[in-house]
């Protein structure tokens, strides 16, 4: 894919998100694996493989905001992003990272969820639906536009793939073949993703020729279309949602906030036995700080520390203040141990 977008002229930028692969076949401009060690999270965590890619993908995803920054970046000089997943579905499909990674790259670019199948392996009915019970699980957690992709069509042609999952009776009479338990569940689900089948869309092509990718630009156009229509609508109307409360709960931190700067200027007016200030905001007492004459300044010193230390002293000759400390100290006596 890489291969055949820069042969046309139309370099695409490049992600990699496995941190365990060994040789990567494509050059990459954001690799994981210079970010983070999949060996030493292995190591230091004492995890085994799949614990390890997890948790790379998570150390990740706690900086993936960079990589957005990066794709907005390279948004007129790239058409086409392409990020590649680990190979193991759950690790990244299922995870927090992979969630977090998915939500955030739905929400502010067309993404399609591209899911590409084995056909060699899967001409085994058994096998295949399997396969498709994974690329509907996918489907219905990302709740992106999909593409099923069957590849290795240089060794087998994937229409018996096709015709199963448009012709019910023909992937009948191939489990008929099978007499497993596992061929009665496989019958029983092939009903419930004939409608998964209905919207699928499909491709077979060839990794090492390069067969079929034109026919998967066709289905990806649509599939943007598909974004476009469907997908971006709710996306925005999740920002909004979002924002909205957002918003809220700064008013109401704000309110609160007023709220209590109130209580201590009328609190900081009675302490120093200003019969007007009491009714002064918190606005108009910033204001009247500087408005003393000008013996009064030579007078008075400026400064938070003095204002601070004027207030406290003044504060001692109210008779709350007094009936205050005179408990605290009867308190403090009363649990102080003998001596």
């Amino acid at each position: 894919l890489t291969a055949h977008l820069h042969g046309q002229r139309c370099p695409p930028y490049v992600i990699n998100l496995d941190p365990a692969v060994h040789d990567l076949p494509f050059p990459a401009n954001i690799d994981i694996r210079d970010t983070v060690k999949y060996k030493e999270v292995m190591k230091q965590y004492g995890l085994g493989p799949n614990g390890g890619i997890v948790t790379s993908l998570n150390l990740f995803a706690t900086r993936f905001d960079q990589v957005m920054k990066f794709i907005e970046k390279r948004q007129n000089a790239s058409k086409y992003v392409i990020i590649d997943t680990p190979g193991q579905i759950e690790v990244f499909t299922w995870s927090a990272s992979g969630t977090i990674i998915t939500e955030a790259l739905a929400s502010s670019f067309p993404s399609v969820v591209v899911y590409v199948m084995d056909t060699s392996r899967s001409t085994n009915p058994i096998t295949f639906m399997s396969n498709m019970l994974y690329a509907c699980s996918i489907l219905y957690k990302t709740k992106l536009p999909f593409i099923v992709v069957m590849n290795k069509t240089d060794i087998i042609d994937h229409s018996f793939a096709v015709e199963w999952m448009q012709d019910f009776e023909t992937f009948q009479d191939a489990l008929n073949q099978e007499t497993s338990y596992v061929s009665n569940l496989t019958r029983s689900m092939s009903l419930v993703l004939d409608e998964f089948y209905s919207s699928l869309k499909v491709v077979g092509v060839s990794a090492v020729l390069g067969t079929g990718l034109d026919d998967f630009f066709v289905q990806l156009a649509k599939a943007v279309d598909e974004y476009e229509r469907e997908y971006r609508p709710e996306y925005e109307r999740l920002r909004k949602t979002l924002e909205q409360a957002q918003n809220k709960q700064k008013r109401e931190q704000l309110e609160h906030l007023w709220k209590d700067m109130g209580n201590v200027c009328v609190q900081g007016n009675t302490l120093a036995g200003s019969d007007d200030a009491s009714a002064m905001g918190p606005s108009e007492l910033i204001l009247t700080r500087g408005t003393l004459d000008e013996e009064e300044e030579e007078e008075r010193e400026s400064d938070t520390d003095d204002i601070d230390h004027e207030v406290t002293e003044e504060s001692h000759e109210e008779p709350a203040f007094r009936n205050f400390m005179q408990e605290t100290r009867m308190k403090y006596q009363r649990s102080k141990p003998n001596e």
